[in-house]
C-alpha cells in the first residue's frame, strides 16, 4: 500500500533529506508532497488527501500550532511536529493541540521514519476526514453528503466510492486498475471498462462539476479543481 504524506517545512534542505530517505525505504511506501509555509500547508491538509502530516512549528505567515489547531477541527489525520522548539511547555502545548508525536530537531531520519511507519499502521482505516473539497464538489465521508456547485447530489454506492477515492487523490492520475482494486475488490472478474461506465454516470450526476473529472488517455482519470 502507498501512503501519501504532507510535509510542511520551510527549510528546503530538510525537505530534501526527508524525501530522499523515505523514498529509499521499502518497508513502507510513501509519497511526500512538500509545501514551505503554513497557509499552503493548511490548504493542502484540508483537502483530506493525506494519510499523515509532518509539520514544522516555526513557519512563514502561519505557525504550525495554528495550522494544527485548524486541522484538528476537521480531521484526525496523524500529525507529527518537527521543530527546534524543545522547551517542555512547547512540547506539552503541541500534544494539547492534538499532535500524535513531537520530534525535536536535529533528529534521526531513521527514528522519524520508524515513528511515521508506526503511526500509519496504527491509523490504517481509522482516520476521519469530515469533508473533502475539490473545486465545486464537496463530499463528507461521515454523513455521506455530496454537493456539486452548491446543490445536493444523491449518488449510488459505487459512484460515491469512486468520487471519494478521486477526491482523496485529487490531481493524481488514477488508473482503472487502481479503481477496480479499491472499489470493486481484488477478486473482481470482468472488464476494466466497468469503471468507464460508472465514471460516465458520476459525471452526469455531478452536472457541470462532472467536467472536473478528466480522462487521461491510456492512463486513467484525474480529478482537478477546475474543468
Amino acid at each position: 500500500m502507498t501512503y501519501r504524506i504532507l510535509l510542511v517545512e520551510d527549510h528546503v534542505q530538510i525537505c530534501e533529506m526527508i524525501c530522499d530517505y523515505f523514498s529509499a525505504q521499502h518497508a513502507c511506501i510513501c509519497v511526500i508532497d512538500t509545501v514551505q509555509n503554513g497557509t499552503d500547508g493548511l490548504a493542502a491538509a484540508q483537502s483530506g488527501a493525506y494519510d499523515l502530516i509532518l509539520l514544522d512549528v516555526m513557519l512563514p505567515d502561519l505557525d504550525g500550532f495554528s495550522v494544527c489547531r485548524s486541522i484538528r477541527a476537521v480531521s484526525d489525520v496523524p500529525l507529527v511536529f518537527l521543530t527546534a522548539r524543545a522547551r517542555e511547555e512547547d512540547v506539552l502545548y503541541g500534544y494539547t493541540l492534538g499532535c500524535d508525536d513531537y520530534v525535536v530537531k536535529p533528529f534521526s531520519l531513521a527514528t522519524l521514519y520508524a515513528k511515521v511507519q508506526a503511526l500509519l499502521k496504527r491509523a490504517k482505516g481509522t482516520v476521519l476526514r469530515r469533508e473533502l473539497v475539490c473545486g465545486k464538489i464537496t463530499l463528507n465521508p461521515l454523513t455521506l453528503a455530496v454537493t456539486a456547485d452548491g446543490q445536493p447530489v444523491t449518488l449510488p454506492a459505487k459512484e460515491f466510492a469512486l468520487l471519494q477515492y478521486l477526491m482523496e487523490h485529487r490531481e493524481w492520475v488514477v488508473s482503472r486498475d487502481q479503481l477496480l482494486d479499491r472499489i470493486w475488490g481484488s477478486d473482481f472478474f470482468g472488464s476494466d471498462r466497468v469503471v468507464d461506465t460508472h465514471i460516465k454516470k458520476l459525471r452526469k450526476a455531478l452536472g457541470s462539476a462532472g467536467r472536473q473529472i478528466h480522462t487521461v488517455i491510456s492512463r486513467g482519470y484525474q480529478l482537478k479543481d477546475h474543468v
